[in-house]
């Protein structure tokens, strides 16, 4: 597959595009490429380092124009340079190369929640945002990232067993109160394309792995993401997100309530997607009632975590006295609960 960004571009981009992956890999200390402004410079720039996760060393660039000239040179910023870049790409290579051997021999759908599961595990939101956690270094080398160096490790991961895989990325949106751009992936299984933010899932991933942002179409992903900057793919299968695909989909509360009696009696966690009907207000009021009945049977009381946009609860008893709900907001950052009560 080609890059993906790259094969949207027309030609003059393209030749920019090339100059500048060159140049980076080489880590030239200037770069040659055609005159334009520098908006659409670094919108070239950008692109070609989501295309290209495997550039880690490469933080940004700053330019040099002359009057009249033809051309510009492009003077990139490193993390790394010389030895110190050459080891860093010896142990990058021979973590990639030892991680895709230990994810051989799965179907595509089971190398990707392998992928998914092993960032989850694995990584740990940067909240001091160091330079590298936005690369793959960060997830992949230090076990911390930020939303772009998780997508983009998992893009690197998902493109070595030959997962087609692209970097979504969304602007802000102060208004809304989202200080910053977010990035995730689209991967393609079998012929059709699916989001995956495993930032959002880790976020929730305090008892168990989450799949609430495992494979969402475009309805389900922009209940809680901002519209992408650049197009991608449509997500239009609806069918086959994590919690359908195991079973943990419900739409009938006859269902739902047998599953959550085994989980009481079992002391097991419980987490379930709701899509009988839309989770309103009195839904969710119906829900927590069959859920804390559930606990009674046992006497047991449920700890109920709600991921309200995605209409995902997690659900765990325990022998004492007071029931809670948690609302999650999966985020960039530690998993934030807002309203925090007892049920």
């Amino acid at each position: 597959m080609e890059p993906y960004y790259y094969t949207q571009m027309h030609k003059q981009q393209k030749i920019v595009y090339q100059a500048m992956k060159i140049g980076m890999m080489k880590a030239e200390e200037t770069i040659l490429v055609p005159y334009m402004e520098v908006k659409a410079l670094y919108d070239i720039f950008l692109k070609m380092r989501l295309d290209n996760p495997s550039l880690f060393w490469v933080s940004s660039f700053r330019c040099r124009k002359y009057q009249n000239a033809l051309h510009m040179q492009v003077i990139p910023e490193y993390l790394f340079t010389g030895k110190k870049l050459a080891e860093q790409q010896k142990a990058m290579s021979a973590r990639v190369e030892k991680l895709t051997k230990q994810n051989t021999g799965k179907t595509p759908w089971e190398q990707e929640k392998w992928i998914h599961d092993f960032l989850c595990d694995h990584v740990r939101y940067d909240k001091l945002k160091k330079p590298y956690s936005h690369e793959i270094i960060g997830a992949l080398g230090h076990g911390v990232g930020v939303c772009e160096g998780i997508a983009k490790a998992a893009k690197l991961l998902l493109d070595a067993v030959g997962i087609p895989c692209i970097i979504a990325l969304s602007e802000a949106n102060p208004q809304k109160g989202i200080k910053y751009r977010h990035v995730w992936n689209v991967v393609k299984i079998g012929d059709t394309w699916y989001h995956l933010d495993v930032t959002f899932d880790l976020s929730l991933s305090k008892k168990e792995v989450r799949y609430d942002y495992f494979n969402l179409d475009d309805s389900r992903i922009f209940r809680d993401h901002e519209p992408v900057m650049a197009a991608v793919p449509a997500c239009t299968d609806g069918n086959h997100f994590y919690y359908l695909e195991k079973k943990l989909s419900f739409t009938k509360t006859d269902k739902l309530q047998q599953r959550i009696l085994q989980a009481a009696k079992k002391q097991k966690r419980l987490t379930f997607h709701w899509r009988g009907s839309y989770l309103t207000k009195e839904m969710l009021e119906e829900i927590l009632q069959m859920i804390q009945n559930c606990g009674k049977a046992y006497q047991k009381a449920p700890q109920i975590g709600l991921n309200w946009h995605q209409a995902v609860l997690s659900v765990a008893f325990f022998a004492q006295e007071a029931a809670s709900l948690a609302w999650e907001e999966p985020n960039e950052g530690e998993q934030t609960k807002a309203n925090d009560t007892t049920i």
